[in-house]
């Protein structure tokens, strides 16, 4: 082996050494605390979570299934967080690439005269000079300190969080597609109630007014059954007004130009699972997509404090040029015509005006900053699944309360009619009767609307509805 050889492959192994030495802390995951099951939770935890099943198995209307699946495919926040996946995915093989030699091709001709002067011509010999060269040039920037291989870590776990924000987009879309339904499902049901309530109320104003004119009733009443029919009248302009804006909100969502959507099942059709399991809480920092996006910009920022350190040390690059020079281009592959190059160069930084060392400041708040985030992401997706699980529990027992109270007026109103026909009580009677069965029964739409809207705010907040649908339901 020749003694260049021997030096070019001594200096390979050397940089092979010195690289395996990476500066910065590696990544260890905070310890948070975990609640032993979570607030609100009616049975003992256990692995079992209603956020493991996909979307479309917990709903059987096929009007909201086709709705969310119109959404994924439509959706622009979620395409916007499609296209900043991509692209962190090719930043991280931008910053990967450092790791590897850089390698290109190197061509030129050259040709110069020289002159009469200063280089008479003799012997009739051409002052014109012509060279043609070839070759191939490598340069490489050892990672002694792992200031590169730092970056790459990072840049990878910046991947990842995107790919779990899309992820979080995703669970955000479903969630907010299926809550808007069921608000529409809601209002029409609302709707409802006000249509046959104004119905009823304007054949009482006919009823009313007859006796009037026969003379068995008096200007009060009637009055009074007018005064109803309005109150109950102008809710009907008004929740359409709020079908309107909550068809135009969806339509946004499915990434359609405002308008009318379809209906499937009546809200009282929907139900609540007999049970609803949350699962364990440590768990919920392995589903909650916002969580694991939360880690991997710490992971990220603990890697950029390894990559700002290694920046106190010096640095060594290596370049090298297989070169071929000839006066004519067949002469290139002569032997004899190569011209090679190999250039190590160390650099040590000595005094850069506080810049490194401000760099290095910053990344490690920056580190800070990531790890505050992700704490409070975590307390956050807590907090949020025990509101959730006191609102499906607390809202199902206003829900039966309402439904009593419901029957019960249903009841009192009839009463209140027949006591009136025999003479036993004033029309008071029936309009106090009529208005709180009015309210009762928009007060159990509401309920039974917000008890499903908990729910689903359940299944978000325990980091369902990400999963690929890959079986029709």
């Amino acid at each position: 082996m020749s003694t260049r050889r021997r030096s070019c492959l001594t200096a390979v192994m050397l940089s092979g050494l010195l690289s395996a030495c990476t500066l910065g802390p590696d990544y260890k995951r905070p310890d948070e605390p975990v609640p032993a099951q979570f607030r609100g939770a009616i049975a003992e935890a256990d692995a079992t979570s209603i956020a493991d099943a996909g979307w479309w198995s917990l709903t059987k209307d096929p009007v909201l299934q086709a709705l969310v699946r119109e959404a994924i495919a439509s959706n622009l926040d979620l395409a916007m967080a499609t296209a900043r996946v991509t692209e962190a995915r090719a930043r991280y093989g931008i910053a990967r690439s450092a790791l590897f030699p850089e390698l290109g091709a190197t061509g030129g001709y050259t040709s110069q005269r020289s002159s009469r002067i200063t280089d008479p011509p003799r012997g009739g010999a051409d002052r014109a000079f012509n060279n043609y060269d070839a070759g191939v040039a490598v340069s490489w920037e050892v990672d002694l300190f792992g200031a590169n291989r730092r970056s790459s870590e990072g840049a990878q776990a910046a991947y990842l969080s995107t790919e779990q924000g899309r992820r979080a987009a995703l669970v955000s879309l479903v969630a907010d597609v299926a809550s808007a339904y069921v608000l529409i499902r809601e209002l029409d049901l609302q709707l409802g109630v006000a249509r046959q309530t104004v119905a009823a109320n304007e054949a009482t104003v006919a009823y009313y007014s007859k006796r009037l004119t026969g003379g068995l009733s008096n200007r009060l009443e009637v009055d009074s059954a007018l005064a109803n029919r309005a109150r109950t009248a102008v809710l009907v302009p008004q929740l359409e007004q709020q079908l309107a804006s909550t068809e135009n909100a969806i339509s946004l969502l499915l990434g359609r130009v405002p308008g009318p959507i379809d209906r499937g099942a009546v809200m009282e059709a929907f139900g609540a699972p007999a049970a609803i399991p949350p699962g364990l809480p440590a768990a919920l920092l392995e589903r909650r997509p916002d969580v694991l996006s939360a880690e991997q910009q710490l992971v990220a920022a603990n890697a950029d404090v390894g990559a700002a350190k290694a920046l106190f040390f010096p640095s060594l690059s290596i370049t090298g040029v297989l070169n071929s020079v000839s006066g004519d281009i067949s002469g290139l592959l002569d032997s004899g015509s190569g011209a090679n190059q190999l250039r190590p160069s160390l650099f040590a930084p000595l005094f850069q005006g506080g810049r490194i060392l401000n760099n290095y400041e910053a990344t490690k708040a920056r580190r800070d900053q990531a790890l505050y985030g992700y704490r409070e992401t975590a307390l956050n997706a807590y907090r949020e699944v025990a509101d959730a699980l006191v609102a499906v529990d607390k809202l199902a027992v206003a829900r039966h309360e309402l439904e009593e109270g419901v029957k019960a007026l249903e009841d009192s109103s009839k009463l209140s009619r027949a006591r009136y026909e025999e003479g036993l009580s004033s029309y008071l009677e029936i309009l106090n009767a009529d208005q709180q069965l009015l309210d009762q029964k928009l007060n159990l739409a509401s309920i039974r609307g917000e008890e499903l809207r908990a729910m689903i705010d359940l299944y978000r907040a325990l980091g369902g509805g990400w999963q690929t649908e890959t079986t029709s339901p």
